[in-house]
């Protein structure tokens, strides 16, 4: 007898939350499903609409107000050149979808191309550096 388990959510650090609301709420359509501020630092879930299930986490980069100047530091650094986080998000048409995301501003990384892997993909950056793919299975 098999578990149940299932992804819930999952951590992006950004370091504005407004720059990422802009991005992931305005020009990909999630929901917010949360805003919460705690000791001064901000946490926000975000949503497809279609996934009522799984949740994205807009959380501070180093989320421990005790934390040392130098880790905050080395923090933002590693934020700023995407080597935190990067997320696969999956789509029934990854031309249109690049299309919008370049059209709204997003910093492209990747225009779509076909990945040897059987998926077309493209790649950009959020306002915060992360990396974020789309794709899609390829078409025969």
């Amino acid at each position: 007898m098999g578990m149940d388990i299932r992804l819930a959510q999952c951590f992006i650090a950004v370091d504005d939350h407004d720059k990422a609301l802009a991005f992931y709420r305005d020009v990909l359509g999630f929901q917010v499903r949360n805003d919460v501020a705690f000791e001064g630092m901000r946490w926000v879930t975000v949503a497809p609409p279609g996934q009522p299930d799984v949740e994205i986490v807009l959380e501070p980069p180093l989320a421990d107000p005790m934390a040392p100047e130098a880790d905050r530091r080395a923090m933002a650094e590693l934020l700023a050149k995407g080597m935190l986080r990067g997320v696969i998000f999956a789509t029934d048409d990854v031309d249109a979808t690049f299309e919008r995301i370049r059209a709204a501003g997003g910093e492209v990384l990747q225009e779509p191309i076909d990945q040897p892997y059987g998926v077309r993909d493209c790649a950009f950056r959020d306002p915060a550096g992360n990396m974020l793919r789309f794709n899609q299975p390829r078409k025969a």
